[in-house]
């Protein structure tokens, strides 16, 4: 089985490896923009192929990002956890991007639906003992950035965290199950990458520097349920990024583009959030959710700055905004510069009903407790820890 106390050591110790050329004293935000801008027509191409692989047709409210969204777990949701073979893995408090690489060049896709280009190589698999002789093309992935900070030198490095593939060299994969393209991911990128970083390493003469790419990448880890107190207790709190809470994958689903009703995201109770629209308006503090594409202002909702701030410098900014349930008002967390549309009004009643009902740490690890008893997961837990164990 995994020990999660040596993996996030391991992966603690893996980001302060390779970039010691870069300066380490520039202050590293998940705001900062990433790459550079491409002309729209290939902008237009670029987004017409992410529909095309997810089996989607641009909607008429212009281009809006298309990547799989989880939503927030409740008491009634969690009976999914039952009803089908999930994962775990922690939730990044990172930025979300889908990935495109192509021959042209790698592009990051952000929450505006957005692409920039950064330089990145990802070679495709040899197939024999020689190096591979092609790079990807049109290979799309869905992944988050997050910023590690080292806990010996507190540098700040960022990371790609790869955790699932939609398409592969033009090959549309969204109908496998998660658990056959999480395995690709390994495979087909991670795992060519670092055969030819290995090889160049050796180089006196290298025809490509890894080291002096913008982030580093690597295939986000999923863990067997049964280690979710290891990952809450253990793995967690020795991460040298920022996590608000798990995330729940079904094993065997498909990809689902936009929401994803079967993947649920668990955040520490004080860390469940919305994202609203914030206007000030003759002086009055407004909230806005979205409601079938148009704005839905919330009556009656107040929000709470940090002390001394003037609330008309967030006005026009999207906030994230947790839930105070003894005075019945919202506090701001944090302003959304990734984002440039606040949560639909569907999402807001699932936030809120997950507020009401509280699930706790101890809530959720009694309930799994019971649930990898059943059979369903006894028996795929033992069976997946073997074959875990062969693949070392």
């Amino acid at each position: 089985k995994t020990n999660l106390t040596e993996r996030a050591r391991e992966l603690s110790e893996k980001s302060g490896h390779g970039n010691d050329n870069l300066e380490a004293q520039v202050v590293t935000s998940n705001d900062d923009i990433l790459g550079d801008a491409i002309p729209q027509d290939q902008q237009n191409y670029l987004r017409q192929f992410c529909y095309q692989a997810l089996k989607m047709t641009p909607g008429g409210r212009g281009p809006q990002f298309p990547g799989s969204h989880p939503v927030s777990l409740d008491r009634e949701n969690l009976q999914l956890l039952r009803q089908r073979y999930y994962y775990a893995t922690w939730k990044a408090d990172g930025t979300r991007y889908m990935m495109l690489i192509t021959m042209d060049g790698c592009f990051l896709i952000d929450r505006h639906f957005n692409f920039r280009r950064v330089q990145m190589r990802f070679p495709c698999r040899h197939t024999n003992e020689g190096l591979a002789e092609k790079t990807h093309h049109f290979t799309l992935l869905d992944g988050e950035m997050v910023i590690d900070t080292l806990p010996d030198t507190q540098k700040q490095e960022r990371r790609y965290l790869i955790y699932d593939m939609m398409a592969l060299n033009h090959v549309f994969v969204i109908e496998r199950p998660f658990y056959e393209r999480w395995r690709m991911i390994d495979k087909e990128v991670i795992g060519p990458r670092n055969y030819e970083r290995q090889h160049i390493y050796q180089s006196r003469n290298p025809y490509y520097r890894y080291e002096l790419e913008p982030f580093r990448v690597r295939r986000k880890d999923f863990f067997l349920l049964s280690t979710v107190t290891k990952l809450l207790k253990e793995f967690i709190p020795k991460l040298s990024h920022e996590a608000d809470g798990l995330i729940f994958q079904g094993w065997d689903d498909p990809y689902v583009p936009r929401t994803h009703e079967g993947l649920l995201k668990w955040k520490y109770p004080e860390m469940n959030s919305v994202d609203f629209l914030f206007e000030v308006v003759d002086d009055r503090e407004l909230l806005y959710l979205h409601e079938r594409g148009k704005k839905k202002l919330m009556e009656g909702s107040r929000v709470v700055f940090p002390d001394g701030s003037d609330p008309s410098a967030y006005s026009d900014k999207i906030i994230e905004c947790s839930f105070d349930t003894n005075n019945q008002k919202w506090i701001w967390m944090r302003t959304r510069v990734d984002k440039g549309t606040p949560n639909d009004y569907n999402t807001y009643r699932k936030v809120m009903r997950s507020i009401t009902d509280n699930i706790t740490e101890e809530v959720l690890l009694n309930e799994i407790y019971e649930i990898i008893r059943l059979p369903m997961y006894a028996d795929r837990i033992q069976s997946d820890s073997k074959a875990h164990v062969r693949r070392r």
